[in-house]
């Protein structure tokens, strides 16, 4: 199937807003899974609900708190816009706007990952002499590992397909901020576009589907390590 310049260019500017979303957000996603995991703090409760809240409410509200924090009439946005750095209706709005969306997803299957390593490598570590940062680049992250890369995977397809949030904050400008799903929806409210509409649909569905067997295969694996398979 011969892809028009339409098709290469939403395509293309899908990859490169899942990519920048899931690599800026993977640290931030790492971080707060082991500290949901390992830390006894006031508030966690609380921080957890916060983190998981894209989640639950419909896109378009984050991307409408986007608006409202990065407005130029703020004191950031403010900033921001004067120093030309503003990501509102640019591509790296829908970037970040994708990664918020892509977050929890991406927390909550690191947190399973290191929740699951069981505390007495820890405690063996602790005996041989590491101290916290060596147990967890030398314990806990090659253990979690499967979950980190099936964490960053369901990022990306969650990122790649995230329309509400991106519509909202970045707008849909062909070629500037227009992802499949907006490019999608361009061509299902033009007359006459099915045909267009059809294979959009089309192509927004092999990454999705391609990420979430890759993510189930890297569980299947960490599971059978842990002999729970």
């Amino acid at each position: 199937m011969m892809l028009s310049d339409f098709e290469s260019a939403a395509l293309a500017l899908s990859f490169k807003v899942a990519v920048t979303a899931t690599l800026a957000g993977l640290p931030v996603a790492l971080f707060a899974a082991f500290m949901l995991a390992r830390w006894r703090f006031p508030g966690k409760t609380i921080l957890d609900v916060l983190l998981h809240i894209p989640l639950v409410v419909p896109p378009v509200v984050v991307g409408y708190l986007l608006l409202i924090a990065f407005a130029p009439t703020g004191a950031f946005g403010g900033w921001l816009q004067a120093h030309g750095l503003s990501p509102a209706f640019k591509w790296q709005g829908a970037a970040l706007a994708s990664g918020i969306m892509a977050l929890p997803l991406m927390i909550r299957s690191i947190r399973q990952a290191f929740e699951a390593e069981s505390p007495a490598f820890g405690d063996v570590a602790t005996t041989l002499g590491a101290g916290p940062w060596r147990r967890f680049y030398a314990v806990s992250l090659p253990l979690a590992w499967p979950g980190i890369l099936s964490g960053a995977v369901l990022g990306f397809a969650r990122a790649i397909g995230e329309f509400g949030a991106t519509i909202t904050f970045a707008a849909n400008i062909p070629g500037l901020t227009q992802t499949l799903p907006l490019a999608l929806y361009s061509a299902a409210q033009s007359p006459g576009g099915e045909a267009a509409a059809a294979r959009l649909a089309l192509l927004s569905l092999i990454p999705a589907l391609l990420s979430l067997l890759i993510s189930e295969t890297l569980s299947r694996r960490a599971r059978k390590k842990r002999g729970l398979a």
